[in-house]
Parts: structure tokens; sequence; C-alpha cells
């Protein structure tokens, strides 16, 4: 199995298909089902000392692989109570097999149920749930929450979506949580990300080879999975060979963003760089940089003559150039040029009233463009797709918003998915909390140009650009500020062994 394999994430329904295909490579269900509680029967015993213990179980698999953890803690020593939502006559397939193998009292789920336990195990609805949680199950929820106690979920928390993250009337909080194979999206997406707590993935016996069949589009960010495309210094190489970036600049008092940027791109391995401005904004450029380059200029006349240099191979438009006709004009003129192109910010907003008017021109370019929005801009491009929509579901919104573009689309976030025209998607794990800061949009826009300016494709450009991005804030730790990104880079290329020092 190679490490791309190893970082995909499987929808429930490609969850079920690896079981399936499993059991017809000739691995029985219910040995799955043992194997599933054994592992967290693992995760139990290495967490926790024997105590008064709850195990929930519901009407389905989940609930098989509740009815493995008690038998086994039971059989352990580990006073066990176990509560079963619905009844043991309408149990069905492994999981009846595995209730049958349970020698305790079983009683009815109910608030009556959690008493002075310690600890308790949630296996009552798995990732697949499809209805929100009501009633009595709801109350029990909202009371085990609020109540002083440890709870490992099995597979994903009950309540939580286990494709999009998103809650179905009320989820548990989960202390830790057990999957299977593969992470499913919903374990990286907010607010299940928060809700499984600790997430360990255990292996069951699910045959890796049926990756091959499902052929799964999804994957949790990692060098695994661009690493071949990020680009290698040689030792004959030189700065004309490493291309040239350039970033527009607002006016003078809002040239911040596009030094931001621009400083990104130059460490991320540009051999070149220029920010090129409106007149005023020179000195208070020339203020602040040495190796960047500073190109004026006095309208878009401007911008199509330097265009003509073809030399200058990826761009950076949007960071604090105004929501302006100007601004639109540009993102026409560089999409529309064949130029690699990382559209963010002012050159995201400018087309919220009539988005189409960008599309038309992303989906016909010669390089893929990168559009960058945080929630705000991604709603203000696709209404209809937007986190306020029924049912929302980020990754999926990503990918139906890069194949109506024509475009990658980096919806940032604290759980940043990164979508291809073609399905391809990637969902970012490693954000610290402190990376929310002013200005670190714009850093990671200047890491992906300066990543296409290399020549790297779009979407892997974005994917790398995002880990880099996290992984120096993590290396600064917290009071990170924006401008202190970019010296961080460094410890990042270590991490991706490319660059030859």
């Amino acid at each position: 199995m190679d490490d791309k394999q190893g970082n995909a994430l499987l929808s429930v329904s490609e969850m079920g298909r690896a079981d399936q295909l499993t059991i017809d490579y000739g691995i029985a269900g219910h040995d799955l089902m043992e194997a599933a509680g054994l592992s967290v029967v693992r995760h139990i015993m290495a967490r926790y000392s024997p105590q008064k213990i709850l195990v929930l179980c519901g009407p389905g698999n989940n609930g098989g692989d509740g009815f493995v953890v008690a038998r086994h803690l039971a059989q352990a020593g580990w006073g066990v109570d176990l509560a079963l939502l619905g009844e043991v006559s309408n149990l069905r397939g492994d999981a009846a097999v595995m209730a049958a193998c349970y020698s305790g009292k079983i009683q009815p789920i109910g608030t009556a149920v959690l008493r002075d336990h310690g600890l308790i195990v949630d296996a009552v609805f798995g990732a697949g749930l499809c209805r929100s949680i009501e009633g009595d199950v709801a109350q029990l929820i909202n009371q085990i929450n609020a109540a002083e106690c440890s709870l490992v979920a099995v597979d994903v928390p009950s309540g939580v979506d286990g494709d999009s993250g998103q809650v179905r009337g009320v989820a548990l909080q989960a202390t830790s949580t057990v999957t299977f194979f593969r992470r499913k999206p919903g374990h990286l997406l907010y607010p299940g990300r928060a809700l499984c707590g600790e997430l360990e993935v255990t292996d069951i016996g699910i045959l890796p080879r049926v990756l091959n069949e499902i052929n799964p589009l999804t994957w949790r960010n990692d060098p695994a999975l661009w690493r071949e495309s990020f680009p290698r210094h040689t030792a004959t190489g030189h700065k004309y060979s490493r291309g040239h970036g350039v970033v527009i600049s607002g006016a003078a008092a809002q040239g911040g963003a596009a030094r931001l940027a621009a400083k990104a791109a130059l460490r991320i391995g540009a051999g070149l760089v220029s920010i090129t401005c409106p007149e005023d904004a020179i000195i208070p450029h020339a203020a602040h940089l040495t190796a960047v380059m500073i190109k004026p200029f006095s309208g878009r006349g401007d911008i199509k003559e330097l265009l003509q240099d073809q030399r200058l191979n990826a761009w950076c438009v949007g960071p604090g150039n105004g929501v302006t006709d100007r601004t639109g004009g540009y993102v026409l003129d560089i999409v529309g040029a064949g130029r690699a192109c990382v559209i963010d910010a002012d050159g995201l907003t400018v087309f919220a009233p009539d988005p189409d008017k960008l599309f038309q021109v992303t989906r016909k370019a010669d390089r893929m463009p990168v559009l960058t929005p945080h929630d705000g801009e991604f709603y203000r491009l696709f209404p209809d797709l937007g986190s306020g929509t029924e049912g929302y579901n980020k990754l999926l919104s990503a990918r139906e918003a890069a194949k109506r573009a024509g475009a990658v689309i980096l919806l940032k976030g604290p759980d940043t998915v990164i979508a291809a025209p073609d399905g391809r998607a990637v969902i970012n794990d490693i954000a610290p909390p402190w990376l929310a800061t002013a200005g670190s949009g714009d850093v990671l826009a200047g890491l992906c140009t300066g990543l296409m300016a290399q020549g790297m494709p779009a979407f892997e450009a974005a994917a790398a650009a995002v880990w880099c991005h996290s992984r120096a804030a993590m290396a600064f730790g917290p009071g990170l500020i924006s401008e202190e990104i970019e010296g961080q880079i460094p410890a990042a290329l270590k991490e991706i062994h490319t660059v030859n020092f």
C-alpha cells in the first residue's frame, strides 16, 4: 500500500463497499465486527483502568460492535451495563449474531440508564445516520454531554454525519473516537472533528486492495499526495528556471497584503517575484522590500503590457486591490492571457454581482486558476452552495464549485478543502487555531503563486501551499502574526525533503 492510499478518506457508502468487497473476498462479516469491537476494547484498556462502564448500542452494525465491546470488557472484569435502542428481536445480520453472544442483561435506552458510570461507549448510530436525532435519545445525549464522564465513540459520535461532519439534531461529545480502516470526511470536517476528540484509526482486516476498486477521490492533506510534483532545486538550476511570480498591489495604504503574498512566493522557491503597483505605492513598498522587485503601473493597460512578457508566468490578484472594475479587469486579463493565477480576496468579491462573468473565463483558461475564498467570499460567488444552505456539506460544496468554475477551489477555514473540477479533493486537518490571524490568507495566496510559478499543477500547488502554511504556523506556535509565517517556511520545506541544502 502506498502513502496516498493510506491518506484516503472514504465516504459512508465507500466504507460500506469496502466492507462488502472484503466479505466477497472471503472474510466473514462477523469476523470484521469482532475485530472492530476488539480494537475499541484495546483502545479503552490502553487509556482507562477497570471501572463501571455503560455501553450504548443501536439497532444496526454500530450496535453490533458495541455488543462485542461489552462482552470482552465484562470478561475482563469490568462492571458493564448495556442499553439497547429498540428490541433484540429486531436486530439483523452480524449485529444479531453478536447480541446472541452477549450473556449480560440488556436494558432499554432512556435517561434512566445513566447513573454512576465513569465511562460510556457510544455505539448507537455510527457514520451512516440519515435523520435528525429527537425524543428520548436526544434527551439522553444532552444528559450525557452535561455529565462529567469520559466517552468513547465507535466510528463517529452519534449525531455526527460521517460524510459532512454536520450535526443531525444533537450529537455526543466524545473524549475519543475509534474508527476502522480509513478516516471519513466527517472526522476532519467541523463540527464533527471537534466532537470526535482524539481519533484512532484501527485495522480490522479490511483488505487494502479494495481501494483499487473503490478508487477514492478524497484524501487527507499530506506530502505523499503531491511530493512528486513539488519543485526540486537542482545544482544546475538558476532563478530564471524557477519562474517569476507577480503580485498586484493596491494603493499605498493597502499594500501590506501584496507584500505578504510576494515575500511568501519568494520564500517557497519562486526564482523571481515582483510587485506591480500604483505609483503612490512605490515608496512604501521600497521601504519594506529588498529581494522582491517593484513594477509601477498607472492602469489596466500597463498590466496588459506586462502580460506580454512570457517570463512573468504566475500571478496573484486580489489582496488589497479594492472591489473595483479595475480589479475585475485585471483578473479577466490575467486568466485570459493563459497565466497561472491565484485569485483571492477582492479579486473574488468584485464578481459577486455576476459570478458567471468570472467563470466563463476560468472555464476556458489555458492554465487552471486557483480561487481561494473564505466562507463569506465563497457564499458571494456560490450562494446556493454556501455554509448557510440546508444540508451543507463543505466537501461537496467545494467540489461542485470547482466543477462550476472550471478552477481549483481552495475553501479556507480550520478544515480547508481543496477541490478540483475532476472531483479530486483534499481536506487539511493540521492548521493550528493561531493561524486565524489578519493577513494569513495573503501569505497562503503567495505560497500558492510561488509554487505555480515553478510549474507545479494548480491542484497540487494549492494542497502543498495549505500544508506548508499550516506547518509553518505549527513551527512558530501561539502568538503568531502573519508577518512571521513566511520565516517558518524553511522548516516546512525540510519536512518535505525536496530542498537541496
